[in-house]
Parts: structure tokens; C-alpha cells; sequence
């Protein structure tokens, strides 16, 4: 004290009165501030009402459905399409997916453990619902191969395996149908993929009674490349089959088609709209060529994202041309060692066929071809 005396005194009179100043200003500016802190602690919180909360509640959940459907997507595209995923893009999941209760996460990290990459769910998200939109057609004609490119979109959820439910299992209920589906969320569309349901006569009126306001795709082909891949097939499986020209003539000198064969009655793609169209109209029902899906996988892909009122996502960038198989394939996903491409059954050579025979397939073909190119307003070019 005796210092701070003697260091006042030697100062001029004005100056000690201006540092007795700030020193009183200081005092009063820590004491105002202690006081306001002290009245925050003591006030009640915002009074929200019910209505409020429950909005408040809804966008949170809506904020934690987008970011696990991000994760999702992310998923897919560092590895989940072909069924390789490191443990770093699990530990990341589990740590940005932080459920409020600490059982549920422990319950989502064993599934996580438990689950394949190729059969990753989220047990604790979403429903399972009947599908709104179906691959009904038609067999060799690029279904499997339109299934993997759509599994890309984040919007999209699929049953790998092809259900049959509408031709095969339609007596086990809508309920063994349901438990099929995966999970989805909010926004997600549920699809299954079962080509023999275009050419099967009962399959059209029972997904009606399902929805009558599902999306249906058909892929369709050249009908006589794919009565020849239909065959090749079944030769793959069945060695000792009869020959192409033999199962394709009722009698071979009269040059008489038979229709009774699935390989050829298959591709009289007309016959088989009408029966569908009793029940849907055609807005309903999209067509993807088959051709194009090889040739241009994104712009069809396109018109089927636009189909199902969807954001184009899938475009040009997923996609390159895999020339030993002759097939598009998905390019290799960020974090995965290899691309995906189709299985080893896709792109089977085809054996030689007499072109006589060919010639005369186009000919029994042609104006069933030129009925359905009406039917559709779409001219697929096979002839």
C-alpha cells in the first residue's frame, strides 16, 4: 500500500483522477456482469406448447432419417454394391450414428457385426412395405442387370432374390410378401424384380388387388436374340436338350412356329400387354429397351428415374463399357478393390443358329412387333 501511495503521489493530480476512474468503470462493468449471469440461472426456460414440441420432435426425426439415409447412400458407393466394406466405413457409421439411447446403439453395432456387407440393414429404421413399384418383365431381357444399376440410387430399396410371389406363392399371403421387403425410410421406394410375372395371365389382376397404383417396368428385347438367349440358358443347365430348330418348329418342312414353346411364346410381347392392360393404364407402365440398356445404360436409367419421380442420380459417371463381356458395368466404387459387373451367367456366348431359322423368326415375330411398337408408342427397332 505504502508504494501505491508514493506512485499516486509522484503523478499529477489529473492522471490519479483518471485511473481512479477506470478502476471504478471496471468494477461496476464485472459486477453488472456477474449479475446478469447470476439472474439467466435463476430464470425459468422458454414455455413451448405441446404443438411445439411435437414439431420440434418431427424435424429432428426428419433430420435423423436424411443423415441415415446419406449414410446409406455413402455405403453404397464406397463398397456395398459389391459386397466389400472396410471396418473403417463401419466405425465411422457407428460413430456419426449416435442413437439417444445407449442400447439401441449397442443393438445397431452388433447388427452391423452380424450383417454381411450384401445384406446391410438398419434393423432399427424404417418399415417394411409392399412394394410400390415391380421389374414384372421380361426373362433375358436385362432385368438383373437394371435391378443392380438401380440399387445405386439412394431412393431405392430392392429385394435381391426374385419373389414369385405373384405367380408361384400368392396362396402364402400379402404378409410372407411384406416380411420379403427390406426396410425403408421416409421418401425410399420399395421394389421387387419377377420377370415371369409379364407372361403370367393371373399376375396382372392380383398386383391390382395389391395397389392399383404400382409402377410396373418391362424390359424388353428383340424377341428372337432372346428366344436364342432363353435357350442358351437352359442348354447351360440341361446339356442333353433337344436342338434350337427342333423345339422352335411344330413341323420344320412347313416351316410351322411353335407358339406352346416359353421361349418363343414369351417375346409375343403384345399378346401379354393386353392382359395387363385391363388392369393399369399405360402411364403406368414403363419400357426399357433392352438394347439401349447396353448400349446407353445412363439414358435409360434416366427415363426410369424420371418413372419413378425420382432425382436423377445415376448417370454417365457410374457406368463403363466392360468389352470381354459386352456389358456395361458399375465403375469401381470409391474404397473398393474391383468394379462391379454382372455375374458370370451374364454374356454367355450363344451358339450358332442356322439363319434360315433366324430369318424365319423375324418373320412369325414381325407383326406382332409392329401391333406392340403401337400399343407402346415406341419403335424398338428389331425389324
Amino acid at each position: 500500500m505504502a508504494f501505491i501511495s508514493i506512485f499516486l503521489d509522484a503523478l499529477p493530480t489529473t492522471v490519479c483522477r483518471k485511473i481512479v476512474l477506470m478502476l471504478c468503470s471496471l468494477m461496476m462493468s464485472l459486477y453488472l456482469l456477474y449479475y446478469l449471469t447470476d439472474l439467466c440461472h435463476t430464470m425459468s426456460s422458454p414455455v413451448r406448447s405441446s404443438e411445439e414440441e411435437s414439431n420440434l420432435a418431427g424435424d429432428f426425426g426428419e433430420w435423423q432419417a436424411l443423415r441415415r439415409k446419406r449414410l446409406l447412400h455413402k455405403l453404397q458407393m464406397q463398397g456395398y454394391l459389391n459386397g466389400e466394406l472396410p471396418e473403417k466405413y463401419f466405425r465411422e457409421l457407428r460413430l456419426q450414428l449416435q442413437p439417444a439411447n445407449v442400447k439401441q446403439q449397442e443393438r445397431i453395432s452388433r447388427s452391423l457385426a452380424a450383417n454381411p456387407p450384401s445384406t446391410l440393414s438398419f434393423s432399427e429404421d424404417g418399415v417394411r412395405k409392399l412394394p410400390q413399384a415391380i421389374i414384372i418383365g421380361v426373362k433375358k431381357g436385362g432385368t438383373r442387370a437394371l435391378l443392380e444399376f438401380l440399387r445405386v440410387h439412394p431412393d431405392i430399396r430392392a429385394v435381391g432374390a426374385e419373389p414369385h410371389f405373384f405367380d408361384r406363392h400368392y396362396d402364402k399371403g400379402m404378409e410372407w410378401y411384406k416380411d420379403l421387403m427390406p426396410r425403408t425410410l421416409e421418401g425410399q421406394i420399395t421394389m421387387e424384380k419377377t420377370p415371369s410375372y409379364f407372361v403370367t395371365m393371373e399376375a396382372a389382376a392380383r398386383i391390382y388387388a395389391m395397389s392399383k397404383d404400382a409402377k410396373l417396368i418391362v424390359v424388353v428385347r428383340d424377341p428372337v436374340t432372346r428366344a436364342i438367349s432363353d435357350y442358351t440358358q437352359t442348354l447351360s443347365k440341361k446339356p442333353d436338350i433337344p436342338s434350337f430348330e427342333s423345339l422352335t418348329f411344330k413341323n420344320r418342312t412347313t416351316g410351322l412356329i411353335d407358339t406352346s414353346w416359353s421361349a418363343i411364346q414369351i417375346g409375343i410381347y403384345a399378346k401379354h400387354l393386353e392382359n395387363w392392360l385391363q388392369y393399369f393404364p399405360m402411364r403406368q407402365i414403363l419400357f426399357v429397351s433392352g438394347e439401349r440398356l447396353i448400349s446407353d445404360p445412363a439414358g435409360e436409367l434416366s427415363r426410369v428415374q424420371d418413372f419413378l419421380a425420382l432425382k436423377r442420380i445415376i448417370t454417365d459417371k457410374h457406368f463403363y463399357f466392360n468389352q470381354t463381356k459386352g456389358f456395361p458395368c458399375l465403375k469401381k466404387p470409391e474404397g473398393s478393390s474391383k468394379p462391379h459387373c454382372l455375374g458370370k451367367t451374364k454374356g454367355r456366348t450363344h451358339p450358332n443358329i442356322d439363319p434360315e431359322i433366324v430369318q424365319r423368326l423375324r418373320d412369325f415375330y414381325r407383326p406382332f412387333n409392329m401391333k406392340f411398337y403401337q400399343m407402346t408408342g415406341q419403335n424398338f427397332g428389331w425389324d
